[in-house]
């Protein structure tokens, strides 16, 4: 609806303060075109708010510095969003749990009577729970001293060790924390612009005295979009061509992106019904551990190393179970032999009292 359009493109100038914003962006976050918002704008400035627009390659639009409005109305949706808000993990993580729910008591106390029943009936229809299944969440020990670093501007010392285990120290300007898939991330200036370091291989870390200022115009949301995407795109690159029977490959596709399954392609036909496809996985490490778990409908058919180590491990693995298995067979056989020869003195006429008995009678 218009009206809403309207009132979301207000509080968007009254959040931006004294920055200015562009018509392209606001198109963006309100999924319209610029002529609409052009039009919008001139709405709003006939019902009353200061807005103005400034042209050129600098220009943009704002609220008349110092304006803001008294409307705080929530459409019936907002309502309904804003009380399915739990308290996540995250948020506990970081000591703003019980922040979180002291806002939502006093938000809930501000709403008209109507919809303060409208968020109440929709928290008892609509609950979030962000933890997995059958896993706990990653430990970031050093959690509290990154949060502080964030809210403070302050630099900070890190002991890092990265996906291959190769440690580090550096200092670096603390921008803010991410939260991705129940992980923490931190996003910090180092000397390689702004980086990306995973919270749980944060090995140590120092805050110290000297505060940074953030560089101007960095938004956080934006760079961590960019960032995914590209990491998405440059990430490490381990190709392996594996020989799958079609219950290797189902259980393959169990493992592996959804994404991924598309770009495999038919393959080529192989003996006994197998195909051959070529898998893209992160590390050879990661290649080991997903390959390992999935049986004999799987075979490596290149590279030679990969197909080395799996081999070295079902050895390995083939000298614990498979002595076990022979020590069992062999028990077996032997306990087998034993029950044998007890049933066969069991067995009518064998025994010499009874064949005894029985000749002795007829003769």
């Amino acid at each position: 609806m218009r009206a809403d359009r309207l009132l979301t493109l207000m509080l968007l100038l009254q959040q931006a303060k004294n920055r200015q914003l562009t018509a392209e962006d606001l198109a963006g976050r309100l999924q319209v075109s610029a002529r609409t918002i052009y039009r919008d704008l001139d709405a709003l400035s006939a019902a009353g708010v200061p807005v103005y627009t400034h042209r050129g390659p600098n220009g943009g639009i704002a609220l008349l510095e110092g304006w803001q409005t008294s409307l705080t109305g929530l459409t019936q949706p907002e309502v309904q969003a804003l009380s399915a808000v739990a308290a996540p993990g995250a948020l506990a993580d970081i000591g703003l749990s019980g922040a979180l729910q002291s806002a939502l008591i006093k938000l809930a106390s501000a709403l008209p009577v109507v919809q303060r029943s409208a968020a109440e009936h929709a928290r008892q229809r609509l609950h979030v729970d962000s933890s997995g299944w059958f896993q706990g969440r990653e430990v970031v020990p050093h959690l509290d001293v990154l949060r502080e670093a964030v809210w403070g501007d302050r630099k900070v010392w890190l002991e890092y060790r990265d996906f291959d285990g190769a440690a580090s120290e550096r200092v670096v300007e603390p921008y803010g924390l991410v939260l991705k898939a129940d992980r923490w991330y931190l996003v910090a200036g180092a000397e390689r612009g702004p980086s990306v370091f995973r919270g749980a291989r944060v090995e140590g870390a120092r805050l110290l005295d000297e505060g940074f200022v953030r560089p101007e115009g960095f938004d956080l949301g934006a760079f961590w979009k960019v960032w995914c995407q590209r990491f998405a795109e440059r990430r490490a690159s381990y190709v392996a061509t594996l020989r799958v029977t079609e219950e290797g490959e189902e259980a393959l596709r169990k493992v592996r992106p959804a994404g991924e399954h598309e770009r495999w392609g038919q393959g080529a036909a192989a003996r006994g019904g197998a195909r051959t496809v070529t898998v893209d996985f992160e590390r050879e490490s990661i290649a080991v551990a997903q390959i390992v778990g999935l049986g004999r409908g799987v075979e490596v058919v290149a590279p030679e190393a990969l197909r080395a180590q799996l081999e070295a491990i079902a050895a390995d693995l083939g000298a614990v179970y498979g002595a076990s298995a022979a020590a069992r067979a062999s028990a077996g056989a032997a306990r087998g032999g034993g029950d044998d020869a007890d049933r066969s003195q069991d067995a009518p006429g064998a025994r010499g009292d009874d064949g005894a008995g029985q000749t002795s009678s007829a003769q």
